[in-house]
């Protein structure tokens, strides 16, 4: 369907604020997904905090054009959104990741920007497996916990044996 120019400008500014406010950006092909699993994919991103934009690739290139990322633009084949967000670095490449294994094939990632720069689709995906917060806090309060849970039970051991 053609798009008017009065149209493709509000497009073109709404992209070019995508992306001067994201801390991240996700170039995401979604050839194939359908509209239910799409619908699904925003309401999932919103919950995190990412948000999710799709838009002529033309016009996403003219944008990304005139931003001052250092490297290379990665290839953008197929059909293209934008998954980005103005908090959380990692979440745009991990929740699209997250999502495209529940719909495998359709959904993936093509790179991205992230911290200035571009990212070619191996660089984003070492970012997307990256894991939440929540998670790293939890992993590093195990770790503290578990030698100190191996001293514990050493005592109550060496405790239990001069009882009997």
């Amino acid at each position: 369907m053609a798009v008017n120019k009065q149209k493709k400008v509000e497009i073109l500014d709404k992209v070019r604020g995508a992306l001067s406010g994201a801390q991240a950006v996700a170039f995401v092909n979604f050839h194939g997904l359908t509209i239910g699993n799409i619908t699904a994919l925003r309401r999932k991103l919103r919950e995190n905090g990412v948000r999710f934009l799709v838009a002529k690739k033309t016009l996403i290139k003219k944008a990304l054009g005139e931003m001052s990322y250092e490297g290379n633009q990665p290839e953008l084949p197929g059909e293209l959104a934008l998954a980005w967000s103005d908090s959380d670095q990692v979440a745009p490449a991990r929740e699209v990741f997250a999502f495209g294994k529940k719909v495998e094939g359709v959904l993936s990632l093509l790179g991205g920007v992230f911290e200035g720069r571009y990212m070619d689709k191996p660089a984003i995906m070492s970012v997307a497996t990256i894991p939440s917060r929540d998670s790293l806090i939890t992993q590093f309060v195990y770790l503290i916990n578990s030698p100190l849970k191996g001293f514990v039970v050493a005592l109550d051991r060496m405790r239990e044996k001069r009882g009997s």
